[in-house]
């Protein structure tokens, strides 16, 4: 009697029926039960995809609007960004597109500005709700917990440690998401930013806008964290395929005054 050969790959994610002629070869795929290429393909947008692979469910047209307003809120963090600069770094040493790509992960993975923080932040917004009290003494105390492979954190988490006021894209990031719909963290966060800034004496930064946004789709702290690094990709990317094309002699440099500056002492 023949047996069909058990499956050894288990995921509830994604299902893929083979070609008649070529067992490698996909016929049809499906998305926690959604037919990819049969059905969504053409029809659904990028965040609802997102989404679904990360829920296991289709979004209401509303998370829809907030993922979508969120991906671009976070495409490109610029060139000031350190992720971003690592990129740019590997663009034009002329390295590979994956290395360019894994210097920006690498670097916007940690608690400056990075994943991490995202994920510190999300943490305590699944811990402390909307508690302004308990929410504060949290943040005031981000002493990492026991066997964290990260580095210590050195500022509360989502908030900007060398920030002097809220950037003007932070704010209308938060205000036009806490439009969207129905976003209860970030409504009291637009509500109580500026008497959180004061108690932690920090301001905002994008990194714990997003957080709350995150926490309001519903995906929890390591999910945050992963779509976090995903979407700020893009920005990595061209502008490490510009600075390619630039060569080093174009390279933006930040500015720093050095105090043994040699041409300053050929000037003199």
């Amino acid at each position: 009697m023949d047996k069909k050969p058990k499956e050894s790959l288990h995921t509830r994610i994604w299902r893929e029926e083979p070609e008649p002629d070529n067992p490698f070869a996909t016929q049809a795929a499906y998305c926690h039960g959604y037919d990819v290429y049969g059905d969504m393909l053409g029809q659904a947008r990028w965040a609802q995809m997102l989404y679904l692979l990360f829920r296991g469910e289709a979004p209401s047209a509303v998370q829809a609007d907030m993922l979508d307003a969120l991906a671009v809120a976070l495409a490109n963090p610029g060139p000031r960004d350190p992720s971003v600069h690592a990129a740019m770094c590997g663009g034009v040493a002329g390295s590979t597109a994956a290395a360019s790509l894994m210097a920006a992960l690498s670097v916007g993975a940690g608690r400056y500005g990075g994943a991490r923080d995202v994920f510190d932040a999300m943490t305590i917004w699944y811990t402390c709700g909307n508690d302004f009290p308990r929410w504060v003494r949290q943040a005031a105390d981000f002493a990492s917990p026991p066997l964290d492979i990260w580095p210590q954190a050195e500022h509360p988490a989502g908030f900007d440690p060398h920030g002097v006021s809220t950037p003007t894209v932070v704010v209308q990031t938060l205000t036009r998401l806490a439009d969207l719909g129905r976003t209860p963290h970030l409504t009291w966060l637009a509500a109580n930013r500026q008497a959180l800034e004061l108690a932690l004496g920090l301001p905002l930064a994008m990194g714990g806008m997003a957080a709350a946004a995150l926490v309001d789709l519903g995906f929890n702290a390591k999910e945050g964290e992963m779509l976090y690094l995903l979407l700020r990709l893009p920005g990595a990317a061209v502008h490490a395929l510009e600075q390619e094309k630039y060569g080093v002699k174009k390279f933006p440099f930040y500015p720093v005054e050095l105090t043994d500056d040699p041409l300053l002492k050929e000037a003199r």
